[in-house]
């Protein structure tokens, strides 16, 4: 990072981060196109978070394939707390000014 974040940006990240909880990929999506030219730190970030809620939704996709042999239906809980609690992890984080990066998450937005 060229600078250290400011507190706009602390807070942009927050809520990107928590704003996957409830609107999955959406706040992500649209904090990276409107402010990736404007922080760095804000496009490190909204990149992770985008990358983590692809994730998610590609692993609600195999649930719900795998949920017509009812071990899917197992998984939708579990994937809903991993969301939640790392969606909060990464609020924590940023409010601090971290970088963070989500376990399990596929590199797809680059």
């Amino acid at each position: 990072m060229a600078r250290d974040p400011t507190n706009d940006d602390k807070n942009i990240a927050t809520i990107t981060h928590l704003g996957g909880t409830v609107l999955s990929f959406m706040p992500a999506l649209i904090v990276w196109i409107l402010k990736k030219d404007e922080s760095e730190y804000i496009e490190d970030q909204a990149k992770a978070a985008l990358n983590f809620q692809i994730t998610m939704v590609l692993a609600y996709m195999l649930a719900g394939v795998l949920s017509w042999i009812l071990i899917g239906l197992v998984f939708f809980p579990v994937i809903w707390m991993l969301n939640i609690v790392f969606c909060i992890i990464a609020a924590i984080s940023t409010s601090k000014g971290e970088i963070y990066r989500y376990p399990f998450s596929l590199r797809l937005i680059n």
